[in-house]
């Protein structure tokens, strides 16, 4: 039988809140049916403790781990599949709550925790709507629903010889001193409907659930999406009426108003046996988790330094992060002073010269991942992009890129965009693409096969045309489609890039001059054999 170590902030014994009791009850059942379970609080747990488990069998169910350390959470990231989390609340938001943002999906910059989500074995949910918001918010399929939280059976005992059809007439109103709990919200909204009400609260189940029996109605206006909700399913077992509103995990369940008093109670202690299945079943099972091992990101310092915290914080909380990001510095006085050892990259290429658009390329040479991803000092991807280009890779291999170009003639200001300047639906085939690279590794050897005809422009069009030509290698733009950024490569494009700091329009290089040079690359290309999507002939 498998060997459970089981971690969280606190135990039952410190703290009866209702991820305890769950925690708990699951520990218990665990427990019972011949599972080894050793218990660790957060602030007591090591690395050396977590490699220690491992080695010997043990699979690790996380709850609450606001005070686990820097050092466990990295070392069980990177050992996928060997852990699962009992996901109580909405740790992978900075709020603890979707419901501040709309459709309940919050913006990449405040998504935390992707990694430590992203690789477990499973997420424990306890409600659709919880299950829903992880899923969405983090792009992940390791997500399980239990659909219920757990009672013991001596819970529901007290509870049934609680129900009586003699109740005082208003509301209970648990009088909490947690802010998520809402209570003075909660009794505003009783003043304001004339709803009688009365504060209770005990620490002792047997003596709340009497308390919580007493009254008609049982009043919740919570300020936060709640997971689940015990109380609230607890006063419909008592048979008191639940005011609320949908902000509320168990209402988001279709059997929530299919059953009260004891009948519910009934339905909850045969869930319990169903929930713990699916719990023992999803830790047993095997599981593949795709992660970006495969990847190496690099990314361009220039006269944009600023931007950097912002691209790195996106390329963290990529559905499939990248293994490392590198950074490659071109000399400017605009970042002379740029403290770029705070950033949280993994390797940095400090240069005394400006090799302009090529220098990165080189740099990727030292890779050893399958696939590279390269990006402009202006582009922020969606968080879904390399698994968008992992996705398209599988169906249209080539070079991909968020900003494409299709050429209509032998000018390059003839050309037809499409990525994000045009929103794609579906995959494009284009003649280069710019902004953002993703490619295989191997393919790096067709841009240094010959000498460009300038090193001052053109590394797109060089790439481009040196693999269609040499490799057969096609160009595409993954879909991006208008109604869903995450997928796209560069989602603050027009926000960022167009600036005095362009390449294309900076005063020390002419206007036409910078396009003629683009010109003579593509001229370069047809001339050697480069066949474009249109044909283009010189």
């Amino acid at each position: 039988m498998a060997k459970i170590v089981f971690i969280a902030d606190f135990f039952v014994d410190e703290i009866s809140g209702g991820a305890e009791i769950c925690d708990n009850i699951l520990i218990n059942l665990l427990r019972d049916d011949g599972f080894h379970v050793v218990k660790f609080k957060n602030a007591d747990l090591t690395d050396k403790h977590i490699k220690l488990y491992r080695s010997c069998g043990y699979h690790f169910i996380i709850s609450n781990f606001t005070l686990m350390s820097d050092p466990v959470s990295t070392e069980l990231v990177n050992c996928p599949n060997s852990y699962s989390i009992m996901e109580h609340d909405h740790k992978y938001i900075k709020t603890r709550d979707p419901a501040v943002y709309k459709d309940y999906r919050a913006p990449f910059q405040d998504i935390v925790n992707r990694e430590i989500f992203t690789n477990a074995k499973n997420i424990f949910a306890q409600s659709k709507i919880q299950a829903e918001c992880i899923r969405k918010n983090l792009n992940i399929n390791n997500v399980v629903n239990l659909g219920m939280s757990l009672w013991t059976d001596e819970q529901l005992e007290i509870i049934e010889n609680n129900i009586t059809n003699t109740k005082q007439e208003g509301a209970s109103v648990i009088n909490s001193q947690n802010p998520t709990k809402n209570t003075a919200t909660t009794i505003s909204y009783c003043q304001e409907k004339g709803i009688p009400h009365t504060l209770i609260g005990s620490s002792d189940y047997s003596e709340f659930i009497k308390q919580l029996s007493s009254y008609q109605s049982y009043v919740f206006i919570p300020r936060v999406l709640e997971s689940f909700n015990r109380v609230l399913l607890e006063a419909r077992m008592l048979g008191c009426k639940a005011i609320t509103t949908n902000l509320n995990g168990c209402i988001s369940e279709e059997w929530f108003k299919q059953y009260k008093g004891k009948e519910l109670i009934e339905f909850v202690r045969e869930q319990r046996q169903r929930v713990y299945n699916d719990i023992k079943t999803a830790i047993l099972e095997e599981r593949e988790i795709e992660r970006g091992d495969n990847i190496t990101v690099i990314l361009n310092a220039y006269r944009r330094p600023y931007n950097l915290k912002m691209q790195i914080d996106a390329l963290r909380n990529q559905t499939v992060p990248p293994k490392q990001i590198w950074l490659w510095v071109n000399a400017h006085e605009d970042n002379t002073n740029y403290d770029f050892e705070g950033l949280d990259v993994d390797r940095i290429f400090h240069n005394n010269y400006n090799w302009k658009f090529y220098g990165r390329f080189a740099a990727a040479l030292l890779a050893d991942t399958e696939y590279l991803a390269l990006y402009d000092d202006d582009t922020v991807p969606g968080s879904r992009w390399h698994e968008n280009c992992l996705e398209t890779m599988g169906t249209h291999e080539g070079i991909l890129g968020s900003a494409g170009v299709i050429l209509n003639g032998k000018h390059y200001v003839q050309h037809d965009r499409c990525g994000w300047p045009s929103q794609n639906e579906e995959t494009t085939e284009v003649d280069l693409v710019g902004h953002a690279w993703f490619f295989k590794r191997e393919w790096l050897r067709y841009l240094w096969q010959e000498k460009p005809a300038t090193w001052e422009n053109g590394e797109d069009i060089q790439f481009a045309f040196m693999a269609k030509i040499h490799g057969g290698i096609p160009t595409y733009c993954p879909p991006h489609p208008p109604n869903d950024k995450e997928l796209h490569g560069s989602i603050m494009g027009n926000e960022l890039g167009i600036d005095n700091k362009a390449t294309s329009t900076n005063g020390a290089v002419s206007h036409q001059q910078f396009f003629g040079e683009r010109d003579i690359c593509v001229q370069t290309g047809i001339s050697n054999g480069w066949k474009t999507v249109r044909g283009i002939k010189l």
